[in-house]
């Protein structure tokens, strides 16, 4: 287990791969931990050095009161980067790990060579569905929203296999404090503005069966950034990383090859 103690929070973390390679990040999304990036991982084409870290609030990193600021977010990323010097990294967000990976790329282009922002937007939802969501966790717990988040992340077929009952317990057992505190940072954040002055290779991701940030919402933001690419997933839900592993391995290869970030493999499609 790896902790790195930043001062105001530690963060559990996993960095892996060739100690000498071209760097990728990978930033989870509200209610999972960085187990998120598994499949993903293991698919990676080879000589990278691949950082996973569980966000503030979830998995095994500290979990402040809520709530939390998405500066905040952004600069737990920043000092983790900075403490295992690490630069000139391609960040790879989903969800709400996506908005800091924007916000990193915005604060420190120094440490951000790429971004692929997967299943996200420069704006996730409004104030007002954030702040109903607060509401039920703090009146039901987790538990209250787990039916209701399924259905957002997954697509029918994927929700029928018994793998789905395990991210449905990652979901219920993030802490309380956690699932609020990043849920008041995407109540605040909107960064239309701050992503279209970005100048940056960027790759976006969608699913075709995401009900959480629709395809069209993730192509939007990506069109904020000139020279993007897109890619959609057929039948991938909000985490096509869990149930659409080739495919989204294959398509972040293909990315880290085409921008010299890793070597080009003929069987990434």
């Amino acid at each position: 287990m790896l902790m790195a103690d930043l001062g105001e929070v530690r963060l559990h973390y996993d960095l892996s791969g060739d100690d000498n390679g071209a760097a990728v990040v990978f930033v989870n999304s509200l209610g999972t931990d960085f187990r998120l990036w598994d499949k993903v991982v293991a698919r990676l084409s080879p000589g990278l050095r691949v950082l996973r870290y569980d966000m503030r609030g979830h998995g095994l990193s500290d979990a402040p009161p809520a709530p939390y600021a998405m500066g905040a977010l952004v600069r737990d990323l920043e000092q983790l980067m900075q403490h295992l010097g690490l630069r000139d990294a391609v960040v790879v967000g989903l969800s709400i790990g996506g908005l800091v990976a924007q916000g990193l790329a915005v604060k420190r282009l120094d440490l951000v060579r790429g971004l692929v922002l997967s299943n996200t937007a420069a704006k996730i939802g409004t104030r007002e569905i954030w702040q109903q969501r607060i509401a039920t966790v703090r009146a039901e717990g987790i538990e209250g929203l787990a039916n209701a988040t399924m259905g957002r992340w997954f697509g029918a077929a994927f929700r029928a296999t018994p793998e789905c009952a395990a991210w449905r317990a990652m979901l219920t057992r993030t802490p309380v404090e956690g699932y609020a505190g990043c849920a008041a940072a995407l109540a605040g954040a909107d960064f239309y503005v701050t992503t279209a002055g970005l100048r940056l290779p960027a790759l976006g991701i969608a699913g075709s069966v995401d009900g959480a940030t629709p395809p069209d919402m993730v192509r939007e933001t990506l069109d904020l950034i000139p020279g993007a690419r897109f890619a959609l997933i057929q039948d991938a839900g909000h985490l096509p990383c869990v149930d659409q592993p080739d495919r989204y391995a294959g398509i972040l290869n293909r990315f880290l090859g085409e921008i010299g970030h890793a070597p080009r493999h003929a069987n990434n499609v």
